[in-house]
């Protein structure tokens, strides 16, 4: 589902509000394996990782989706897409690495960033 451009904009402001505030997470479940694979395979931490997060804009947009977990189906999931470069943890160079971002924002007052890694497809940028 696409949504309006100042839909994402607001959308945006709450979320970077809160991360500043410290009410985020990324997920690192047994369920979520190729966030802790971003992570061992890059020099990358929870410092840089927020900045990442700070750092997206309308442009970083791709779509939003309804969370396809039954219980909550409710729940509406915005995907961003932002190019990094990061290096590698065992070679030593630098990369370009697009990263695919979903941030479920739960009833204003904390974001779970659920999926934060390597980006499997190239996505679409509506605006």
């Amino acid at each position: 589902m696409q949504v309006g451009r100042e839909e994402v904009a607001e959308y945006l402001e709450e979320v970077k509000r809160l991360i500043r505030k410290g009410k985020y997470q990324i997920a690192m479940n047994s369920n979520r394996e190729q966030n802790r694979q971003l992570y061992t395979e890059y020099l990358i931490d929870e410092k840089q990782s927020e900045k990442i997060l700070l750092d997206l804009q309308l442009e970083n947009y791709a779509e939003t989706v309804q969370n396809e977990h039954p219980k909550f189906s409710h729940e509406w999931l915005y995907i961003f897409g932002k190019t990094v470069e990061l290096m590698r943890r065992f070679e030593g160079s630098d990369e370009v690495v697009p990263l695919y971002i979903k941030l479920n924002k739960i009833k204003n007052q904390q974001i779970i960033v659920i999926s934060f890694h390597v980006q499997k497809y190239k996505l679409k940028y509506p605006y």
